[in-house]
């Protein structure tokens, strides 16, 4: 809450004082800047989090915790391939997330934020890992192909309903699902996303381009309500539930530690190289092996945008639609949402960030306020 109020005596003065105490308002502090100190976040504005990052700064300071929507800043009327998007790894694998099987977990976290906390945030892409559990379809970070008790998260239908209410919540909005599929069930992720409500947003098959040909506008899609995108890792779903082989349509660098190595950006072992031009979209992964939060806040930053050039030679110099990160908040400044701005930056105008870019424009129109 604002109060436009003038205070020429202390009478006044001890109104204000009043007001603020009752309100919970700390300071009157509006204009934030990335790295201005900070006791919590309600001494950053919107967009900004207060944050400690020791290897990069001391104390505690306001950094960055949301996305420029490049659709309302600069246009929806590009390909959905010609737009970069912020994604979260394993975003289900949440710090502080209860057990849902009455047993403790014990396995590893990558987010800290829910999945709705994500989509607000402008998170565009999650990476859900889906298993046979239960009787059920359960997300779980686990391993072997197979979920446990202790490496359970939570019935992958609570997260779809999470997406669910935020594309209906947001009807301008695009999410995309990166599945690394573990689920045999025949029909089992449908009927997820039948449960869930998700159908009535599916961005069809028969769709997508093939051969690196651009996708659909970003405009049609919304007006079509094909605002989610869902990529299996299992490549006979494709056939039998109608949901795209991820490495049919795209592009992926190596992930975990091999994919943090400076200088070097080679493919996955289930993707084509990096510079097959048949594949309209590029992932870029980085993230180490094993999460460390307090590191993650001196990957997300320089070291990130430094392999994303690398990555973009790589790729045959195209720049990355998705960037996949752990603790995506975590940074020492400006961190992946800055990544995010300076790829929408370059795809959009040719400029290092989006906010250099003219409204309505496209490649080579900058401005530089």
């Amino acid at each position: 809450m604002m109060f436009f109020l003038r205070f020429p005596s202390m009478k006044n003065m001890v109104v204000l004082l009043i007001l603020m105490a009752l309100f919970g308002i700390s300071s009157l502090k509006v204009d934030c800047k990335v790295l201005d100190s900070c006791s919590s976040d309600s001494n950053c504005g919107n967009g900004y989090w207060c944050s400690s990052c020791p290897a990069g700064f001391s104390g505690s300071r306001c950094v960055r915790s949301a996305t420029t929507n490049q659709f309302q800043l600069i246009n929806n009327s590009l390909p959905f391939n010609k737009y970069a998007y912020l994604t979260t790894h394993n975003s289900y694998a949440i710090e502080g997330e209860p057990s849902h099987t009455g047993v403790p977990r014990v396995t590893f976290n990558n987010q800290e934020d829910t999945v709705t906390q994500q989509l607000n945030n402008g998170v565009r892409a999650l990476m859900l890992d889906t298993y046979d559990f239960d009787n059920d379809v359960w997300l779980c970070h686990s391993t072997g192909g197979k979920c446990y008790d202790i490496t359970a998260f939570e019935p992958a239908i609570d997260t779809m309903k999470e997406i669910e209410t935020f594309l209906s919540a947001n009807p301008s909005e695009i999410v995309t699902l990166i599945l690394e599929d573990y689920v045999s069930t025949p029909n089992g992720l449908t009927k997820v996303f039948n449960e869930s409500g998700l159908m009535k947003y599916w961005f069809p098959l028969s769709s997508m381009p093939q051969n690196g040909q651009n996708w659909p506008l970003v405009s049609d899609m919304v007006a079509k309500n094909h605002r989610l995108i869902v990529f299996t890792s299992i490549k006979s779903k494709q056939e039998t539930e109608g949901i795209a082989y991820q490495w049919n349509f795209m592009v992926e660098n190596q992930y975990g530690d091999g994919g943090m190595n400076a200088g070097q950006c080679s493919n996955r072992a289930e993707s084509s190289a990096l510079n097959d031009e048949t594949k309209a979209l590029v992932l870029v992964n980085y993230f180490p092996s094993m999460p460390n939060k307090y590191g993650a806040c001196v990957d997300n930053s320089d070291e990130l945008l430094n392999m994303l050039k690398t990555c973009y030679g790589a790729a045959g110099n195209r720049w990355a639609n998705f960037v996949a990160v752990d603790y995506y908040k975590r940074s020492d400044g400006g961190g992946s949402f800055q990544a995010d701005d300076m790829l929408n930056g370059r795809l959009l105008c040719g400029c290092d960030d989006v906010h250099a870019c003219a409204k309505g424009s496209s490649s080579g129109a900058c401005t530089f306020p």
